[in-house]
């Protein structure tokens, strides 16, 4: 009993053992706030990867691919069994994309790929991630009358807007063909020549709110005056007939939105094109040697993944379409190729058993069969070894606190050693003199660890309204939107790793007071009082 009561009595009295408590409560605390934001940044980052890949992909390693994919995807089913809750043909090749704004043309270098509407978002979460509510819940590459998302995040009121998107789609395309007629019919009354409209793009900007003019930039010479006029017709090859973009769309593509869209510094969107617009995008056929061919598409909706590494690069476009553009489908028999198939596992299924299964089952010199997370494996471990890292590094905070502890304890044992001595002489025993230090020990570490707990979890709970108020009071962005592609810190709370680092702290600050426990409890009490 007098071991606790001396313990309580050191803690409440010897205020040097504060500094001991506040090290514990902020090495505990940063460790739970940074754990909280890492875990939850590794969540989202792997969510959005999964989301974006199927569970399993098998590919062929040439760009060509093979033929029959129905036969190929019984074979996977006779593999792999029940595992399989559902497939997708998809062909992917690289290509280069091209627009205009401003009367200039923009090259991406993109990932073509081509998708099923009907099946595709069924092995991944592809159709969250479109701007279209309709899209989201059935992907098609029609454009829409208007409706897309003005949000970065449908659900999030108070997030900034895209203005740009609001009308969008066919009101969008009608609008631009109905300007471009009426700028040319000035032009014409003016009696100059027919200049494009793009040098006149205030105009245009004012009325659509959206930075990209109009693509065509062909003199009036070269139009027929009493052909319907058409803004697009640049970004086309001559298909012999005249399009009248007003009513009519070319095969509908949906680009991601980092290729067609950057975000300024207050985190709006700011568009290139828009929903309506064409875009021309050249890519290698499928024979031997390949070569290149170039094509006109509408965009009709916008990917967003909110990973920059597939909204700057994606591009979907319809399987049928690219099949028959690159010369992948068989004319005799109607059977196209398809160079991937997208494969999603029934619930509880083994990724690597599977995987495995279907290695032993196709040759490897033809095919390749890896899980999503073979896909980003480096990536994935990069995080792991990050957050390997930094906890070391942090628990070395509580570390120091240890060191503070041995100090404190040791210049106790110095200044308390006749009290030691009278506490040995009345009958104390070694045992109970080592107790009284340790079980200070204890208390330090239980008090600091438990504030600690208290302080990170309320930081952990709270970090978006101090994110807030911290960018209020000093006027510069703490999580720039621009970088993050999302507003809110994203945390989550381990109870596991809550605990680990509870029983660490406690652990180290028990391990500080043994050797000062030790030499108190080897004092001879004779000794003792003869050094006072």
């Amino acid at each position: 009993m007098y071991k606790l009561l001396l313990c309580w009595r050191y803690l409440r009295t010897r205020w040097i053992a504060l500094a001991s408590v506040v090290s514990v409560t902020l090495g505990v605390a940063t460790m739970i706030v940074v754990n909280a934001v890492m875990a939850g940044f590794s969540h989202e980052m792997q969510t959005r990867i999964h989301g974006i890949l199927s569970d399993i992909v098998f590919e062929s390693h040439s760009l060509s691919g093979f033929q029959d994919p129905d036969w190929h995807m019984e074979e996977i089913r006779r593999a792999a069994g029940d595992n399989i809750a559902g497939m997708t043909p998809t062909v992917a090749v690289p290509a280069m994309l091209s627009f205009q704004v401003r009367g200039q043309w923009i090259t991406r270098q993109v990932m073509f790929i081509g998708i099923d509407a009907d099946t595709h978002a069924s092995v991944s979460d592809f159709g969250e991630y479109l701007q279209h509510p309709a899209n989201r819940q059935q992907l098609s590459f029609d454009l829409r009358e208007g409706g897309y998302d003005t949000q970065l995040d449908a659900d999030a009121e108070s997030e900034p807007l895209r203005p740009a998107l609001e009308n969008a789609g066919w009101p969008y395309r009608r609008e631009r063909v109905e300007q471009e007629k009426l700028w040319r019919q000035q032009q014409q009354a003016a009696g100059g020549p027919v200049r494009p409209l793009d040098q006149h793009v205030d105009a245009v900007l004012a009325a659509t709110e959206d930075p990209a003019p109009p693509s065509d930039t062909t003199n009036s010479t070269d139009l027929d005056a009493a052909a319907p006029i058409d803004p697009f017709r640049q970004a086309r090859p001559d298909e012999g007939r005249t399009m009248d973009p007003a009513t009519e769309q070319f095969a509908g593509i949906v680009p991601g939105i980092g290729l067609a869209s950057f975000r300024d510094r207050s985190g709006v969107d700011r568009f290139l094109i828009l929903p309506g617009d064409d875009v021309k995008v050249t890519f290698p056929t499928a024979g031997t040697p390949p070569k290149a061919v170039s094509n006109t598409f509408t965009v009709v909706d916008f990917y967003e993944s909110k990973m920059s590494e597939y909204d700057s690069n994606f591009v979907f476009v319809p399987l049928e379409e690219l099949q028959r553009m690159r010369g992948m489908i068989e004319p005799e028999t109607g059977i196209g190729s398809v160079n991937s198939i997208q494969i999603k596992l029934a619930e509880g299924a083994n990724l690597d058993e599977v995987r495995d299964a279907l290695r032993k089952a196709f040759p490897p010199e033809l095919y390749a069969v890896s899980t999503w997370r073979d896909k980003q494996g480096p990536l994935l471990s990069a995080v792991d070894m990050e957050m390997a890292v930094l906890n070391i590094l942090l628990f070395l905070i509580v570390a120091v606190a240890g060191f503070g502890i041995l100090a404190i304890f040791f210049m106790i044992v110095v200044e308390k050693t006749r009290d030691i001595g009278i506490l040995k002489a009345i009958g104390a025993g070694s045992s109970g003199i080592a107790g009284i230090f340790l079980g200070y020990g204890l208390a330090l570490g239980i008090v600091g660890g438990g504030v600690g707990m208290a302080l990170g979890l309320t930081i952990t709970w709270n970090i978006n309204n101090i994110r807030q108020a911290v960018e209020w009071w000093t006027g510069q962005r703490v999580f720039d939107p621009s970088i993050y592609y999302f507003f809110n810190i994203p945390t989550i709370i381990n109870p596991f790793t809550v605990s680990w680092i509870i029983a660490g702290a406690v652990g180290i600050a028990v391990a500080a007071s043994v050797l000062p426990a030790f030499r108190a409890a080897r004092l001879h009490p004779v000794e003792a009082l003869r050094h006072e």
